[in-house]
């Protein structure tokens, strides 16, 4: 007993000290630190108190493989420099560590062949799940039903239904901004976005016109598709205005087109946000906050994404899967550039 808790012994505490320090035998001091229903409360907590005295820290790797895990997961991105995945992996990382799970991280930089080696290389280190980030909101094929271990689709939703998938609410996010437009007093509302053959671009749109119809209204025009950057924005605005001068709100696609929108608007003489009230998508600090004045947006709420993905991931791994495509709601991030019309 002596040896046991003498303070100045060199080796850590083993599972065999505890079980003497706590008079038990070593299957039930076990038992007891893993929760197991067979200890009495009173056992259970004479041998927590021996092994808190001892300062004992049970081999992690050890327990999970008791459970026949290891503690593990992989995150698989195809895009680690973009501006949508970082949040998301950052969100799902953040609940692994509060979980103290161990995450390997892998860019397959949109390669399927690359996806594909860096998967058997995530299965090949036993890792108990998988999150899969993609770079854009459009199904992505699914990696098959015969893995041995539960995969979450995070962004991008995999093609088959029988997978589980976490995705922004592009369709409520369309909605919700031109419900803020509404609130602001607008009701000439034009829609200028990116790249049609984006599911984000064409959802978006589609949830404006539904909350436009609500209303009893419609977009000023039709959509202007485009593309996803400051130019377009310019472009379209300056076509915009001179077939419909009156306009009083811009819905945009993108911080970026929200950019040029207001150059133009500010060159045609049009005050932001008296005149025309200007919202973007994405709630891009970097551009929302540098504007003048500071852009409303859209976030796409991505860390929660990406944390809600990780506690599928957690539930599936527990046994508890499910399956299909859920969206979580987006926010309207409120900044300068709108405001009711005076």
């Amino acid at each position: 007993m002596a040896r046991a808790t003498d303070p100045s012994r060199s080796q850590p505490a083993t599972l065999s000290d505890v079980a003497r320090l706590a008079g038990v035998s070593i299957a039930t001091a076990s038992k007891a630190l893993n929760g197991r229903s067979q200890v009495r409360a009173e056992t259970r907590q004479r041998v927590v108190d021996a092994a808190e005295r001892l300062s004992f820290r049970p081999n992690q790797l050890a327990r999970g493989l008791l459970a026949g895990r290891t503690g593990t997961v992989g995150l698989l991105t195809s895009d680690l420099e973009g501006r949508f995945s970082i949040p998301i992996l950052m969100g799902a990382e953040d609940a692994f560590g509060a979980g103290e799970v161990a995450v390997f991280l892998c860019d397959a930089r949109g390669d399927a062949i690359r996806e594909q080696h860096y998967v058997r290389a995530l299965l090949g280190r036993r890792v108990d799940g998988l999150i899969v980030v993609g770079s854009r909101t459009d199904p992505r094929p699914s990696l098959g039903r015969e893995l041995p271990v539960p995969v979450v689709y995070a962004y991008a939703p995999s093609e088959d239904p029988a997978d589980l998938s976490i995705v922004p609410d592009s369709v409520g996010a369309g909605r919700i901004a031109v419900e803020h437009l509404l609130a602001c007093g607008r009701h000439r509302i034009a829609h200028i976005t990116g790249d049609p053959g984006y599911l984000a671009a064409r959802e978006r749109a589609e949830g404006a016109r539904s909350a436009l119809a609500d209303a009893g209204l419609a977009l000023v025009g039709e959509p202007r598709f485009g593309v996803w950057s400051e130019g377009w924005g310019r472009a379209a605005t300056a076509m915009l205005l001179d077939q419909d001068p009156d306009v009083d709100a811009v819905l945009c696609g993108s911080d970026q087109i929200a950019r040029g929108v207001m150059d133009v608007l500010r060159e045609r003489g049009h005050r932001v946000p008296e005149d025309v009230a200007v919202m973007g998508f994405d709630n891009w600090r970097v551009l929302t906050s540098a504007s003048r004045p500071p852009l409303t947006s859209v976030d796409m709420n991505l860390e929660q994404v990406g944390r809600a993905a990780a506690h599928a991931l957690f539930g599936a791994i527990a046994g508890a899967r499910r399956s299909g495509a859920e969206a979580l709601p987006c926010r309207v991030v409120i900044r300068g550039s709108t405001a009711p019309l005076s």
